[in-house]
């Protein structure tokens, strides 16, 4: 208990260090027509996840080194690209480079699961990628990975697939991120090396667990982000959008925006509908697949009626800002 409350404390002080550095070389995020929010905030404040990887490391050793290499590229480029933009295809070649890495950590880089390895490599970039695109308002990177590494943490407890204590820490760098973010007067934004790092430590937990059990369920864990990103690049599709461009069409972007629901329980929500679906998935006696196909159906059902009722809101928006031009 001692070691986690020390683990605490250096990351609070490593987290506030940040803040100074970010304050002093202007490493800010200024709103602008598709952003959500309306103030200058200080942006990276997401490197606290590094900082818990790295203390996690310090304190209980090297067990996933192949993993932290891969972690540590990804956040260093995530990190450059939230001071100065990176050109998407070196992004995309060191993201590419990291999976590979956490492959080898996971031991399926073999040439026999080379299909494996294509499909995980498509499906883990998509994953970490929809992460960050997912990151636009208070408290939601923080509060949905919590709503993640709580069920982790319970299966963990069923059966180990991963250290512990790389859980718990990880859940305390999330807990003093959402000190500072999980509010209606955020200190600070994750910034892509936030939303891309704790993507990626969750990703690793979970695929660790997958391996390990062959329980292919579990991708109810991240299914509430997963179904509102995916039926979202498809409605921008139908709208002949460009799918690389920021945009401000997400359920959670709508509600927070157009209906001018406050952040913290817009994020809220989203924490407390995936942490209800996970514990379900993992407690209530019913057929796991049978489960995930129920919560797939209701989730696009939701997703599609809400859209229905409310999408007009945002293109009346678009239209005023034109106005306004």
């Amino acid at each position: 208990m001692f070691t986690y409350l020390l683990i605490a404390v250096l990351l609070l002080v490593l987290e506030l260090a940040y803040f100074k550095i970010a304050d002093k070389y202007n490493i800010i995020d200024k709103p602008n027509l598709r952003s959500s929010h309306t103030s200058i905030v200080l942006r990276g404040g997401g490197i606290i996840f590094l900082f818990g990887t790295w203390l996690y490391v310090a304190f209980y050793g090297f067990t996933c080194l192949w993993f932290l290499l891969g972690l540590t590229m990804l956040g260093g480029i995530s990190f450059v690209d939230d001071i100065h933009s990176v050109p998407n295809k070196f992004r995309l070649i060191v993201q590419f480079t990291a999976m590979v890495l956490m492959f080898y950590q996971w031991g399926i880089l073999l040439p026999e699961y080379w299909w494996i390895i294509v499909v995980a490599l498509v499906v883990c970039t998509g994953i970490i990628n929809a992460y960050n695109f997912m990151d636009g308002i208070n408290g939601i990177t923080g509060g949905y990975s919590l709503a993640v590494l709580i069920p982790l943490f319970i299966l963990n407890l069923q059966e180990e697939f991963v250290d512990r204590n790389f859980i718990i820490v990880t859940l305390l760098s999330v807990l003093i991120f959402c000190f500072f973010n999980f509010r209606t007067k955020a200190k600070c934004f994750a910034g892509d090396v936030g939303s891309v790092s704790i993507a990626f430590i969750l990703l690793y937990f979970l695929g660790s667990y997958i391996l390990k059990s062959g329980n292919y369920w579990a991708i109810l864990l991240l299914m509430v982000y997963g179904v509102d990103s995916v039926l979202t690049i498809f409605h921008r599709i139908l709208l002949h959008e460009n799918i690389g461009k920021p945009h401000r069409k997400h359920v959670y972007q709508l509600m927070a925006n157009e209906l001018h629901i406050k952040h913290v329980v817009v994020s809220a929500i989203y924490m407390v509908m995936q942490l209800i679906i996970s514990l379900g998935a993992i407690y209530l006696p019913m057929n796991k697949y049978l489960y995930l196909v129920v919560v797939l159906v209701l989730l696009c059902i939701v997703y599609v009626l809400f859209k229905r009722k409310y999408y007009h809101l945002h293109e009346e928006y678009l239209r005023a800002k034109v106005n306004e031009k």
